[in-house]
């Protein structure tokens, strides 16, 4: 009996469809997010799941997945039966972003650079050479990941997940494109990656005062 029984059980379904498709998904929502960086999704323009999904050699679900996480990032809007718009910005919605960003980071990075010991700030040198190395290809896609992963791992040293979470989100948000503002040139990334490597010696050196000076630069000019 126990045999037969065993026998009628259903077999377990193979993982395998699903991860391709979580697979793709990350595929089109990185090559979603690189196209907005990159100017080529122009904001006011609405853009449909299918035109995309033939853009992209795959079908509009993955698509439409991807642009409600990109709804969610703040990006675009969805518009029923019509399909999806890129968020249109104005100069003083980037400048509310980097004030807002500036009142949460600032000051956790002057009490880290207070705490947290030399050798703590060593391990954040992989970090400041990625953005470096994105800037100096001018791959804006690439830089924006760097830089975020570099400001992540300077606030994850305050081990406050939530704020990780928030600063996170609202740095994503401030790197999406306006209209009215052109795309960042590659000397602009450069210079940006500069202020992460001299922001990185000066908490290495425990210099609390040219890390004041540096972070609220580099807010000013976010």
């Amino acid at each position: 009996m126990h045999d037969a029984a065993q026998a009628r059980l259903p077999r377990p379904r193979q993982p395998g469809p699903k991860v391709a498709r979580h697979f793709v998904r990350g595929q089109v929502l990185d090559a979603l997010r690189a196209a907005l960086l990159e100017g080529e999704l122009v904001p006011g323009e609405i853009y449909s799941g299918p035109a995309l999904g033939e853009r992209f050699g795959v079908s509009a679900t993955p698509v439409r997945e991807a642009m409600q996480q990109l709804a969610m990032e703040g990006a675009v809007e969805c518009l029923p039966n019509r399909g999806f718009r890129v968020v249109v910005r104005t100069p003083r919605e980037l400048a509310e972003l980097a004030e807002v960003r500036a009142l949460l980071e600032v000051p956790v990075m002057l009490r880290l650079a207070r705490t947290v010991p030399p050798e703590a700030w060593e391990s954040l040198r992989p970090a400041a050479a990625a953005t470096g190395e994105a800037a100096a290809s001018g791959d804006l896609a690439g830089y924006a990941e760097a830089d975020r992963a570099f400001h992540r791992a300077v606030l994850s040293l305050s081990g406050n997940g939530q704020l990780l979470q928030v600063a996170d989100d609202l740095h994503r948000r401030a790197q999406w494109p306006s209209a009215g503002v052109p795309r960042l040139r590659r000397a602009d990334l450069v210079a940006d990656a500069a202020e992460h490597s001299a922001l990185l010696e000066a908490l290495v050196a425990g210099e609390v005062g040219t890390v004041e000076a540096l972070v609220r630069e580099h807010f000013a000019g976010a």
